[in-house]
């Protein structure tokens, strides 16, 4: 297993201002990462998200820090004005910008609900994610649905997604602190998706009960009204370990890319949990 960083873990830096995609490129790799994961593209004023695109593939070259996926955000269901057949193709777009970035995976979601049952929509949701992982292949990229937005997160829902597509080009992106938003402990789901997994998160959470006082700001709430809080890889709640046990139980050998949201400092909390990480890599 290789370990990458989301720039997305970089967020109050990049919303800041005092960096930018390109410069979480070389901060990545002067941390210790072995490649890089976009979350959008954030293109300066002036220059369009193709051409800011090619200029992080170009950097990631120069570095030698491979694209290890293109994350961005999608509902089929009522994304592009609640037609179905125009988020498709606006997907696709995305797609196109993911082979400009010189990423072979993308992650999109699939939908964040309308009110209907979690069954009852899986058949248009599985259309509308086939549909894309098709016109991705042609490209060399493989497609993934997270377990991400609260509807679609559940271990059992997201087996049922990857199921109900049947597409050997799609898979999931299976986050370990995120099954923890629909109240499912992740080693019992890791355990039971790990065999459909094409890329993984690595994320740590402090958690504490509803039945607790509010911890205040910082905390937010699971679908059932835990309280979670981003933490540093290691210092949580969240068994990273267990997780990456179940993964390679399943023979996989993909990255395993940190998100961090914790409190603390943005580039110790990055920093530390890159060490953590690769040690329990090595101690699984």
């Amino acid at each position: 297993m290789k370990i990458s960083v989301s720039s997305y873990s970089f967020g109050n830096l990049l919303y800041s201002g005092e960096m930018t995609q390109l410069d979480c490129i070389s901060k990545a790799k002067e941390i210790g990462f072995d490649a890089i994961e976009f979350v959008d593209i954030l293109a300066p004023e002036g220059v369009s998200v193709e051409e800011y695109a090619k200029a992080l593939s170009e950097e990631c070259k120069r570095l030698e820090m491979p694209v290890s996926s293109f994350t961005f955000g999608a509902d089929f269901l009522k994304g592009s004005g609640g037609n179905i057949h125009q988020e498709i193709e606006r997907v696709k777009k995305m797609v196109d910008l993911a082979e400009i970035l010189g990423a072979k995976l993308i992650r999109h979601d699939a939908t964040t609900g309308d009110g209907r049952s979690f069954d009852s929509i899986l058949p248009m949701i599985a259309y509308a994610c086939r549909e894309v992982t098709i016109y991705a292949a042609t490209k060399g990229i493989k497609t993934t649905v997270e377990n991400h937005g609260y509807f679609c997160q559940d271990s059992d829902r997201v087996e049922k997604l990857y199921n109900a597509v049947s597409h050997e080009n799609f898979g999931l992106l299976a986050d370990m602190g995120n099954f923890l938003c629909a109240d499912e402990a992740p080693d019992k789901a890791f355990g039971r998706i790990a065999p459909y997994v094409f890329y993984a998160h690595a994320k740590d959470f402090h958690v504490k009960s509803a039945m607790l006082p509010n911890p205040g700001e910082g905390f937010f709430q699971s679908r059932s009204g835990n309280y979670l809080r981003g933490a540093i890889i290691g210092h949580g709640d969240v068994p990273i370990v267990h997780c990456i046990r179940a993964l390679k139980r399943a023979n996989y050998d993909g990255y395993i890319a940190i998100e961090f949201e914790g409190m603390e400092d943005t580039l110790t909390g990055i920093t530390i949990g890159c060490k953590n990480l690769k040690r329990y890599i090595e101690e699984a």
